[in-house]
């Protein structure tokens, strides 16, 4: 809130900052549903936010992210990476402090080898 009236953000624009800085870490192939009815709901109507679930209860911002991996990288440093940068970009982006960045590794890719 300001003097000149109240800003409000939507969880749609922190799940899509959140999405995009997700989709540029190293070892990250892709962002997948939580679950098979969301994956439905959002291949229908081509939500940008797709794997991001974002938890706002007033005082604390909590984002979960579901991540594909690419094989051969390792899992613990890929997921400590994108907790970072998805931190980092939403704070700067939105002024708001981050309560949590919780990854969920949904599952390893091959990449083309060609």
């Amino acid at each position: 809130t300001t003097s000149l009236g109240s800003i409000h953000i939507s969880p749609n624009t922190v799940a899509s900052i959140a999405y995009h800085a997700a989709l540029q870490s190293y070892g990250v192939v892709g962002l997948a549903p939580k679950n098979l009815a969301d994956g439905l709901v959002q291949s229908i109507t081509r939500v940008p936010s797709r794997g991001v679930n974002v938890h706002y209860n007033g005082e604390d911002l909590d984002i979960d992210i579901h991540i594909i991996v690419e094989f051969g990288t390792r899992i613990n440093s890929v997921a400590e990476s994108v907790a970072n940068v998805v931190r980092f970009s939403v704070e700067k982006a939105l002024g708001l402090k981050v309560n949590s960045v919780n990854i969920h590794v949904a599952g390893l890719r091959v990449s083309d080898t060609d």
